[in-house]
């Protein structure tokens, strides 16, 4: 396989060839390096490489060329190779352009000149850089686990799901749209009880798995090495990852056990543009997989997929209940379990989740979308989020909301993006009454609330982003709730916290700790805590500080 391309341009001859250096020594063994002084005659190279299914992993260009600025370049680029990333060279004084960048072209990062030496300045940004690339391009390049299976499958979807969640390589195939792989569904005899099939690159193969069986397959741990740690966090998202991170490094035995996939509901965002240091953004998937790096750099150790299903206690041991039976003990218990979107309670919604209908962005399903009439339900921003996701593949997104403005619960610069797409549009003071479809969703039906107007309208796919139940139920009374399910931590539990027997010390609840000593609760999952990423992570390397001023008291 030819390896795939970093290109570069500079009209400045000494300028390429120190860049061209640069990239050979360091990325050489991996990528073909390509540089260019011309960003016009550059593109019939690009042009030749697309009609040869060649990849492009990065383009790296200077801003100031005479026959079209890096920012023009980068523009056209992308329409060639959107997969690849985009990094913008310039001078300091070129503010604007780099502004211009992020907004207009939507590049990945810019280097200020000079960025020598290299080491510091260039290879970590590009080596971040090309790892996310190598990340999310795996369905194109690399030939991992072929999922064999139909598009309108509820099983199929769970099973896409999972390996993407988890960073797992697949490769799709569907029995209905590809030749080679109907071939071979007809030459194995695949009916829909062995569907999904899973091949392996080791040629084994697994019919209708279960999630527990591709886990075990792949290598995920779901059993704890000890039997006793001194921090266990239940859930796997933003709150959870950070509090692992600030525990392990910070000498705890610490074990995080998720029961889904590391990166909870925000790992399932499609673009996260305001969480700090990150100008251009960043998808979920990619916050939950550097998270993880680092939880595992200072030695967390990750169950997943592994479900707690119960919490006791027995004197200054906080005990936990696994699904398969098995316990753990530990110091001090942090719950990060976070919340789900709603189940929405509208005629065949249910029936059709998973073939055609699907809660949250369920990136898995956009390429899929390619020419459909897709619809969203929400108005907050992971239904915006969303939004644009999609409109990258689908021929339109309809946004249906309940109120009569984005700007209630959307923030802005994702309301601006949204009324600048074209193929996207909103529709305000709407509520969907019915989705109908046989084997799949074909149509639904929708209702003006102002107008009192019905109407059916085809749709392919429709993606749900309604309200937050925190994931709580499962903790039955071990914890004070409030009536919604959410945790109380901290101030909110005075005076309720007089009187009950399960507030052993004398002493007011540390900030994030629950009802019993010793144990807190973090993130979306906690009465009033505030619903954004960089709050959550907030409060887990919070908890972390509280959690050792509870240890120092044995």
């Amino acid at each position: 396989m030819t390896k795939p391309a970093i290109v570069t341009i500079d009209d400045d001859a000494e300028v390429l060839r120190t860049i061209t250096r640069d990239l050979r020594l360091h990325y050489g063994s991996s990528f073909r390096i390509i540089p260019h002084w011309s960003s016009t005659q550059i593109l019939e190279t690009l042009q030749e490489l697309k009609e040869r299914q060649h990849h492009v992993a990065l383009f790296l260009v200077d801003q100031r060329m005479p026959q079209m600025t890096g920012v023009e370049f980068l523009e056209r680029a992308r329409e060639m190779f959107p997969e690849a990333k985009r990094a913008l060279i310039t001078a300091y004084a070129d503010s604007k352009a780099a502004m211009d960048a992020i907004n207009k072209a939507k590049v990945d990062y810019y280097l200020l000149k000079p960025w020598l030496p290299a080491h510091v300045h260039l290879y970590p940004v590009l080596d971040d850089l090309l790892e996310v690339w190598q990340d999310n391009s795996f369905s194109t390049i690399f030939e991992g686990v072929q999922v064999f299976g139909y598009r309108w499958s509820p099983k199929t979807h769970k099973v896409k799901d999972f390996l993407a969640r988890h960073h797992i390589p697949y490769i799709w195939r569907d029995l209905e749209q590809e030749t080679s792989a109907t071939k071979l569904g007809s030459k194995n005899d695949l009916n829909c009880s062995k569907l999904p099939l899973l091949i392996f690159p080791d040629d084994s193969q697994l019919e209708s798995p279960s999630i527990l069986n591709i886990a075990e397959k792949v290598g995920l741990k779901t059993d704890a090495e000890m039997p006793f740690y001194d921090l266990v966090i239940i859930g796997g998202g933003p709150a959870g990852l950070a509090s692992a991170v600030y525990g392990s490094s910070e000498g705890l035995k610490t074990v995080l056990i998720e029961k889904e996939a590391p990166g909870g509901q925000a790992g399932t965002s499609s673009r996260i543009e305001n969480y700090l240091g990150f100008p251009v953004g960043l998808t979920g998937a990619d916050l939950a997989r550097r998270a993880v790096a680092q939880a595992y750099k200072f030695g967390t150790e990750i169950l997943t997929p592994q479900e707690v299903t119960e919490i006791s206690t027995e004197g200054q041991y906080r005990i936990v209940t696994l699904a398969n039976g098995k316990k753990l003990n530990c110091h001090a218990l942090i719950v990060a379990t976070g919340v789900s979107y709603i189940k929405l309670q509208v005629p065949g919604i249910e029936r059709l989740t998973g073939a055609g209908v699907y809660y949250g962005a369920a990136i898995t399903e956009a390429i899929s979308c390619n020419d459909n009439d897709v619809f969203i339900i929400g108005g907050a921003n992971s239904a915006g989020q969303g939004a644009m996701c999609l409109s990258k593949y689908a021929k339109t997104v309809t946004l249906l909301v309940r109120g009569d403005s984005l700007q209630n619960k959307m923030s802005q610069y994702l309301v601006d993006q949204i009324e600048d797409t074209d193929n996207i549009k909103v529709r305000l003071s709407t509520k969907i009454i019915e989705a109908s479809g046989e084997n799949k969703l074909e149509s639904i039906t929708i209702a003006n609330s102002k107008t009192g107007k019905v109407e059916t309208v085809p749709a392919q796919a429709l993606f749900i982003f309604i309200g937050a139940k925190p994931n709580t139920k499962w903790l039955q009374d071990f914890v004070l709730r409030d009536r919604a399910g959410f945790i109380l931590t901290g101030s909110d539990l005075m005076p309720d916290l007089q009187g009950t027997e399960s507030w052993t010390v004398k002493r007011e609840p540390f900030l994030f700790e629950a009802s019993v000593p010793g144990v807190f609760a973090i993130g979306d999952v906690r009465y009033q805590s505030v619903k954004r990423v960089a709050s959550a992570v907030g409060e887990g390397s919070v908890a972390v500080r509280f959690i050792h001023q509870y240890l120092a008291s044995f």
